[in-house]
């Protein structure tokens, strides 16, 4: 039987918790695609996807 795994990225005492943003980026050196990663507080995603990290 497979396991469910579960994982909260709230925290309890902030209220708002957190959340996982996964951006893709071309790199300039391979043209290939990466991808950045970041647990970040919600207020700050729209910063994250501009790419001002």
């Amino acid at each position: 039987m497979a396991k469910k795994a579960v994982a909260t990225l709230k925290d309890k005492s902030a209220g708002k918790g957190s959340a996982k943003c996964i951006r893709m980026v071309r790199s300039e050196r391979t043209g290939a695609y990466i991808f950045k990663e970041g647990i970040i507080p919600p207020e700050k995603e729209k910063d994250f996807f501009a790419g001002k990290e």
